[in-house]
């Protein structure tokens, strides 16, 4: 998979794919991720990339030409099954998005900044628009990061146990059930006995459960899905 990232800020992306899964990833093939500085497309000395908004108001917003022509230089490069946007206004991301991106081949991110990108860019050029939060963020490098991090992640052959990944929380609409390591015995605190009672069935059947207890405490919406 290549997923190729615009935005105006690029350095904010150096660290996130520089380390842990992310570069593994990378360093086995099985990922690429390309960063790319919009204002290279931009117009005049100063490569600009945005302009006031039509209407009046406070806010500068991303322009048309700077974006597609960068979107549709890749596209010369390429085919690429999805052009996602990062934007406060998108679907809420989780991990059915994760997984479904997962099995689609490359993809383009655009960051959003300032006041977002003109609206005809994503009527016609956007296929996915995510939000990771009912929150505001200074723009969508962050964004685009956690959603690289939540798809490479679930590729083949990332991560060294491939099953880890079928039992992290959001799968199936469950959070994970608490996990313990040794010492069995820390502090007069232990260990559940079925944990360490090596039977399969039954270990898996309390897993279950924890799973479901915690989801109905903590995340009840998620029930009702």
């Amino acid at each position: 998979m290549r997923i190729d990232i615009i935005t105006v800020l690029p350095e904010l992306l150096e660290g996130p794919f520089a380390h842990s899964i992310l570069k593994r990833a990378k360093d086995k093939g099985l990922a690429e991720v390309h960063v790319h500085q919009l204002r290279d497309f931009g117009a005049g000395k100063h490569q600009q990339v945005d302009d006031y908004q039509y209407g009046g108001g406070a806010g500068m917003v991303m322009q048309c030409e700077p974006l597609v022509d960068c979107i549709e230089a890749l596209q010369k490069q390429r085919t690429y099954d999805a052009v996602l946007y990062m934007t406060p206004d998108g679907k809420r991301f989780n991990q059915q998005d994760a997984n479904a991106l997962s099995l689609l081949g490359d993809m383009i991110i655009i960051c959003g900044h300032y006041k977002g990108i003109d609206q005809r860019i994503r009527d016609h050029w956007i296929t996915h628009e995510y939000s990771i939060g009912d929150y505001v963020l200074s723009g969508g490098e962050l964004a685009a990061a956690v959603i690289s991090d939540a798809v490479i992640r679930l590729l083949p052959g990332v991560l060294n146990d491939e099953t880890s990944a079928l039992t992290d929380s959001f799968q199936d609409n469950l959070l994970a059930p608490p996990v313990y390591t040794r010492p069995e015995d820390f502090r007069g605190h232990k260990v559940p006995e079925v944990l360490l009672s090596g039977n399969t069935k039954a270990i898996d059947l309390w897993r279950e459960e924890q799973a479901y207890d915690r989801t109905k405490t903590r995340r009840p919406d998620l029930l009702e899905d």
